[in-house]
């Protein structure tokens, strides 16, 4: 397969549509949100100059530069090499980092053996041990996942799954990463079409469809992202994003990007990681062309790129998934 230059636009959009998320809701993570529109205007957590993503794309950064490389995500080899890009980052690049994926990649750091191996044996045991391991790290980081491989779903899935159970084992989080990586898979190929993307819940095993089915219903009903504010967790994030994309497809086409990630950045709290999986998903669904402007030209982030290096990662990542 030959990508047409929509297609490639749409790839594109899917690391700058989620930087720009990503930056957009920086500032305004567990604040008060602002009267007016949200402005890439840098504080928050960590604190970031105005313009610069956070470790959701960071993370994501770190998946797309093994991706970028044509390597099958499901492999041993390229777990391990993501899994050591994790661990790197958080030595020499990480400006922020979640409670439960600081608390893996610290332990695992002294312990010798396969990277990949021994960071999703850790994941598992803690999941065991707590029985919580549901964040929102591994969705958050998901979306450039779907580029991998746009011709095999099932191969897309089970990658989503993979690499989430390196931090976050539980079903639900690997769950909700199958289901954003196979959203942004079809988006990039097919577009936004006329309606309201359908998750793909048959990719799920067959015990937890119909849970998700009522929790993907809730937000048709009503694609407001602040209805979910425990967007911490998982499931709530997934929603809150979803009913983002929900209500940017809903309006106008040309101001569907800007209007999904104001909205998503309206759900409060996890501002930054609601908004970058969102933009994902927006950027995949009408393309690094559809993100306005003023924000593509701002975006920056470890490990010093800006948006046009996303895009070519994203690119990359799509392309040679096709040839291997």
């Amino acid at each position: 397969m030959i990508m047409t230059p929509a297609q490639l636009d749409r790839a594109a959009g899917v690391l700058v549509g989620q930087a720009c998320g990503d930056a957009l809701g920086v500032p305004y993570e567990f604040a008060v949100l602002p009267d007016g529109e949200p402005e890439m205007i840098g504080g928050g957590l960590g604190p970031y100059a105005p313009g610069e993503w956070s470790d959701d794309t960071q993370m994501s950064i770190c998946i797309a530069r093994v991706a970028a490389t044509g390597a099958d995500l499901t492999s041993v080899a390229a777990q391990d090499s993501v899994a050591s890009a994790f661990e790197e980052w958080l030595a020499g690049g990480a400006s922020d980092v979640g409670v439960q994926t600081g608390t893996l990649l610290r332990g695992v750091g002294r312990v010798p053996g396969p990277r990949g191996e021994i960071l999703r044996a850790a994941s598992r045991a803690l999941h065991e041990e707590t029985g919580r391991s549901a964040g929102n790290g591994a969705l958050m980081r998901t979306a450039v996942v779907g580029l991998t491989r746009l011709l095999d779903r099932a191969a897309t899935a089970t990658a989503a799954r993979a690499m989430a159970e390196l931090t976050h084992f539980d079903p639900l989080a690997g769950d909700a990463c199958v289901l954003w990586s196979e959203l942004v898979r079809s988006a990039v190929l097919d577009g936004p079409g006329d309606g309201t993307p359908e998750l793909a819940l048959e990719l799920l095993p067959p015990a937890r469809r119909d849970q998700w089915q009522r929790w993907l219903a809730d937000v048709i009903a009503d694609p407001t992202p602040a209805r979910f504010p425990n967007n911490g967790y998982t499931v709530a994030a997934l929603q809150a994003a979803y009913a983002a994309v929900v209500f940017a497809l809903r309006g106008r086409p040309d101001t569907a990007v800007r209007a999904g990630l104001v909205a998503a950045v309206r759900a409060g709290h996890d501002t930054d990681t609601v908004a970058a999986i969102a933009g994902g998903a927006l950027g995949a669904l009408f393309g690094r062309s559809a993100i306005p402007a003023e924000w593509r030209a701002r975006i920056h982030g470890w490990p010093g790129l800006r948006a046009a290096e996303l895009a070519t990662l994203a690119t990359d990542t799509a392309t040679r998934g096709l040839s291997a």
